[in-house]
């Protein structure tokens, strides 16, 4: 365990599942810890966007609702929330009587955004009045097929360059390799990354080698991002840049934070893996 904030955590140990509401169980860890060793390229944009497909609770006659949500932590607040806890806070709606939608969602708004020390963002949907779901890959080119060899598991942004040639453009990159690995439990977490830009051409095969690189790098989701982003941003240069990484769905939860030089509207399409 790298952190010693983590002892605390809920995540990597036995707990037991609560039978009432309680937003004691959200666990806030410190995003200030993990930036001091990045050098953020001046201002930046993102969000951590979080999908639930467990969430539960009774109406005042004590029959079950079962809905979908999405909650999204911008990333200028000064805290995010440990998995676990918020899937132990998720469930201890399930046993709890509520009116109906809108006042779980005003409670959880008002507990989540006082966790993150900001105004947490809430889509709360009844399955019967949810959207179908729809599974697409991220959009832009696959650089997947690239015929590389792999040397470097641990992150290793000196592979990172652009072509010579210093041809300026704009595209979307994408891959389905990325792993790390959870800083607590060394669980992996698998997801696919999006690279979106407009500067001097980035040798893809290289960004592949460096996205591999975080094979054994044991990181929160969040943290792997902004890493990624700002590697990329010192090592290529680029006008603008935005990083989004989608990854595989976790007891019940996925968590697909993005980060950008500029705003910027990110896909809401599951990954097949999510």
């Amino acid at each position: 365990m790298q952190n010693p904030s983590l002892v605390q955590a809920p995540l990597g140990q036995d707990v037991s599942y609560p039978n009432s509401y309680d937003p004691g169980l959200l666990f806030p860890i410190d995003r200030a810890a993990n930036r001091r060793s990045l050098e953020i390229p001046g201002p930046w944009y993102g969000a951590d966007i979080w999908n639930a497909y467990e969430v539960s609770w009774l109406n005042q006659k004590g029959k079950p609702t079962a809905a979908l949500a999405r909650f999204i932590f911008p990333q200028e607040s000064p805290m995010l929330v440990e998995s676990k806890s918020f899937k132990l806070y998720l469930n201890s709606f399930n046993e709890e009587r509520f009116d109906n939608a809108q006042a779980v969602r005003d409670i959880m708004t008002r507990d989540l955004s006082q966790a993150a020390g900001a105004p947490v963002r809430i889509a709360l949907n009844e399955l019967g009045q949810a959207e179908r779901l729809s599974c697409q890959a991220l959009e832009g080119v696959n650089i997947d097929g690239a015929d590389i060899e792999i040397t470097a598991y641990e992150p290793t942004p000196g592979l990172l360059r652009c072509l010579p040639n210093g041809e300026v453009i704009s595209e979307t990159l994408v891959s389905e390799l990325l792993k790390s690995n959870c800083p607590v439990t060394g669980q992996p977490d698998w997801g696919s990354v999006q690279v979106r830009y407009t500067g001097p051409r980035i040798d893809r095969e290289a960004l592949l080698a460096y996205i591999v690189s975080l094979r054994r790098h044991t990181e929160f989701h969040e943290h792997c991002v902004e890493k990624m982003y700002c590697d990329i941003w010192h090592a290529c240069k680029p006008q603008s840049l935005l990083v989004y990484a989608r990854y595989t769905r976790r007891g019940g939860l996925d968590i697909n934070p993005w980060r950008g030089s500029e705003p910027a509207e990110v896909s809401q399409y599951r990954g097949l893996r999510q």
